[in-house]
């Protein structure tokens, strides 16, 4: 998911075939030998291809070669890399499970955001490629998009205008991809900030009478439970904010701001 706000109006032209591909009706060839493959084969290949060695390494040579085609073949159902990377981020989000399930609707604004945001980190650290997939303007899937419903949806009588459900949204989307990047960066040892604190550890040693309050903070945070807390505190300060606002929306409905 990325960082901005769905995009309004129609798609451009040229995204015509992206939109067939990701939203369908998908027709079968009617020239040339019998298909042999579908879009999520070809999908789930590349997101093999992603998964092992990253975004990269996906091509339509090397895609072609892991379903057993010639890439000229592989044309036939995807015009291109644009279009495969849309279709892998598809088929690797995915809808959101609690849609499928039914959900939990007794629970509140809070516990259904909650979970929707633990369960989007965890979609970014299984594929941690749908962090560059994600960026900028680009047309999403119905999967793609039945997350960002049910994240709108679980805002529903509030009191938050629309633009503020969107930008609840954006705010919860972009923690899980700060700490989810933090993550891939820190490698398969995981712990990002555990990392970060031995190095700047070892600068505190030689110049910490420069940086007093770090110094200090450092000390804390090598304590019990004092490392590897930013997506949780991070996430619940996002949570209480917007408590804040649902609350004072509540004692003085007349005060919403039209945005």
């Amino acid at each position: 998911m990325g960082d901005e706000h769905a995009g309004a109006g129609r798609a451009e032209p040229e995204n015509a075939e992206l939109v067939r591909l990701l939203w369908g009706p998908h027709p079968k060839p009617t020239r040339g030998p019998r298909p042999k493959l579908d879009l999520d084969r070809i999908a789930r290949a590349a997101i093999e291809i992603a998964d092992s060695e990253g975004l990269a390494e996906v091509s339509m040579q090397r895609v072609a070669a892991q379903v057993g085609v010639t890439k000229m073949a592989l044309y036939r159902y995807v015009p291109g890399k644009a279009e495969l990377v849309a279709l892998m981020v598809e088929a690797a989000i995915g809808p959101y499970p609690a849609a499928a399930e039914g959900g939990v609707r007794g629970d509140g604004w809070r516990e259904r955001l909650e979970e929707w945001a633990r369960r989007l980190i965890a979609a970014f650290l299984r594929h941690p490629w749908t962090l560059d997939a994600t960026i900028g303007p680009r047309v999403p899937g119905p999967g793609e998009l039945s997350w960002m419903e049910h994240v709108i949806s679980a805002l529903d009588g509030t009191g938050l205008t629309g633009a503020e459900r969107m930008d609840a949204a954006v705010l919860l989307v972009s923690h899980a991809r700060g700490i989810g990047q933090q993550a891939r960066a820190a490698g398969p040892a995981g712990r990002p900030e555990a990392q970060l604190g031995a190095v700047l550890g070892e600068l505190m040693r030689t110049h910490g009478e420069r940086f007093p309050a770090l110094t200090a903070a450092l000390a804390s945070a090598a304590g019990p439970g004092g490392q590897d807390q930013a997506w949780e505190f991070g996430l619940q300060r996002i949570l209480d904010g917007l408590a804040v606002l649902i609350d004072q929306r509540a004692r003085h409905p007349h005060d919403q701001r039209e945005r």
